[in-house]
């Protein structure tokens, strides 16, 4: 018997990427000519629904957007992805999320600035009315692009679901103590998990996580990969080798990958080590969505 697709519930926020890519980041106050611009469907909320869509996964996406040309066609974009919108919330006389972005450098890291939108008015009311969608997912997964209230009534939904709640806290902001109680798996990247716990190594970070009250933490580091920490020790999981082009979207579609992974309940090393080969991969196309693998590309 074939076995069931695992089901990943993603809280988030929805936004239209305007990139431009520079031979370099500007430095503050100084304007760089030449730069390629390029559109794209964005948002950590979508991108991390999307990256777990191709994964594998049934994908249910809670988030909200304005009723304006930009929202529509990025809603339209994640029904082609197959994923379930019956619980985004659509508001009027309030922008859909956008994100400015600039990609440069050899290396192809970026800048990038979130404008306040619909992203900004999800609320835990918006989040408990989705409560008939908990009890159809294998895994919760959220990030910080959208008011707290709403991520804390996603964490205590899942833990009364008795559902893995997994928190990409990204952008980093101060934490309650609560929240960490509530959290599964931790992914933040490396910056992140210094600002959070105050370490800057990474193993130190990810058992300040551990005590915070996190059952694991996963801590990526770029192109050197991911390290685990639990309450078995550390393992490092280093990354493929790849020339990147634009690494926009890469920690997201991490995230989607590892959360479809632990739905399906692979062992953590093997959701981890899939996870890291979608991303990788990611950052040898360009933009955030347009750029995750399809499974069969990882399998």
């Amino acid at each position: 018997m074939k076995p069931s697709r695992p089901t990943v519930l993603v809280i988030g926020s929805s936004n239209t990427d305007f990139v431009v890519a520079c031979r370099r980041l500007p430095r503050p106050g100084e304007t760089l000519l030449g730069g390629e611009f390029r559109q794209f469907h964005g948002g950590k909320g979508a991108n991390q629904a999307v990256a777990a869509a191709r994964a594998g996964a049934r994908t249910i996406f809670v988030g909200a957007c304005g009723r304006d040309e930009l929202g529509r066609a990025a809603l339209a974009a994640l029904r082609r992805e197959t994923i379930d919108l019956r619980r985004m919330a659509l508001r009027d006389d309030v922008p859909s999320g956008i994100a400015l972005i600039l990609v440069g450098g050899k290396s192809r890291e970026n800048l990038i600035a979130v404008a306040r939108s619909a992203n900004d008015t999800l609320s835990a009311t918006d989040v408990t009315t989705a409560r008939p969608a908990f009890a159809k997912a294998g895994v919760v997964l959220s990030q910080l692009e959208v008011p707290l209230a709403a991520v804390t009534a996603a964490a205590r939904l899942a833990r009364d679901h008795h559902l893995p709640f997994l928190l990409n806290p990204s952008p980093v902001r101060s934490l309650p103590a609560a929240l960490f109680r509530l959290v599964d798996t931790i992914i933040p990247n490396q910056h992140e998990a210094a600002l959070l716990t105050k370490q800057t190594d990474p193993i130190q970070a990810g058992r300040q996580f551990l005590k915070r009250g996190c059952r694991r933490a996963v801590i990526t580091l770029g192109a050197r990969g991911a390290l685990l920490v639990d309450g078995e020790g550390h393992r490092h999981f280093p990354a493929p080798k790849v020339k990147p082009v634009d690494t926009v979207g890469a920690g997201d579609c991490f995230a989607g990958w590892l959360a479809t992974g632990i739905a399906e309940r692979l062992p953590i090393a093997d959701a981890i080590g899939r996870a890291l080969r979608a991303a990788s991969l990611s950052t040898t196309r360009s933009g955030a969505q347009p750029s995750f693998p399809q499974r069969a590309e990882i399998d």
